[in-house]
C-alpha cells in the first residue's frame, strides 16, 4: 500500500480505492492529455462539494492553429520556462478551467483546483480573484511566486504524490 492511496479494502485484497485527491489528480492528467503544447502537458479540475465543475488544459485560443501544427514560439525564441508567459501561443490549463466556468454560469468560489503542475503568477492571480479556497498538484512548475500571493489571499495549497498512471479495472 502507497500513501497516496485510500486504506480501506475490500474484500477482493488486490484492488485498493483511490483517495478522492488521488481520484481527481488522475483526471487532470488525463485532461492534460489533450493539451496542445509541445513543453508542457498540464490539466486542471475544478471540484466543489465533490462534484466535477470544470476542466482545463493548456492550449492554442479554440478555432486558432496551435504549437502542435505551427512549433513553439517558445522553443524557437529560447525562452526559459516560467518567463516572458506573453511569448505563447497557449492558455494556461487554470486560465480555461476559469474560462469555461464563466462560459456555462458555475462560480469557482469555494472550489478546489487540482492541477498537473503549481500555478505561474498571472494564473495565481486570476485563481485568486476567482476565490477558490484550496489548490493541490503533484508537479511543480518553474515559479513559485504563487506562493505568498496563496498564503496572503487564505488558500491553502497542497502538493500531493504524483498518482499512478495504471488504472485499476475490476473484474
Amino acid at each position: 500500500m502507497t500513501k497516496q492511496t485510500d486504506k480501506r479494502k475490500i474484500k477482493n485484497e488486490k484492488y485498493i480505492r483511490p483517495g478522492f485527491d488521488e481520484y481527481i489528480l488522475k483526471i487532470a492528467t488525463v485532461v492534460g492529455e489533450r493539451s496542445t503544447c509541445l513543453r508542457h502537458h498540464m490539466g486542471a479540475v475544478a471540484v466543489k462539494d465533490k462534484h466535477i465543475l470544470t476542466t482545463g488544459y493548456n492550449g492554442a485560443a479554440a478555432g486558432l492553429k496551435d504549437c502542435l501544427e505551427l512549433g513553439c514560439l517558445r522553443d524557437e525564441n529560447n525562452i526559459p520556462s516560467g518567463t516572458r508567459h506573453e511569448i505563447c501561443r497557449a492558455i494556461h490549463a487554470e486560465q480555461n478551467v476559469i474560462i469555461q466556468a464563466a462560459l456555462h454560469g458555475v462560480s469557482l468560489e469555494g472550489a478546489t483546483i487540482y492541477c498537473t503542475h503549481t500555478p505561474c503568477i498571472l494564473c495565481a492571480k486570476m485563481l485568486v480573484n476567482a476565490r477558490i479556497k484550496r489548490f493541490v498538484s503533484f508537479g511543480k512548475y518553474n515559479d513559485d511566486a504563487f506562493k505568498d500571493l496563496f498564503k496572503e489571499a487564505g488558500i491553502e495549497f497542497e502538493i500531493k504524490p504524483k498518482p499512478p498512471v495504471r488504472i485499476t479495472f475490476m473484474e
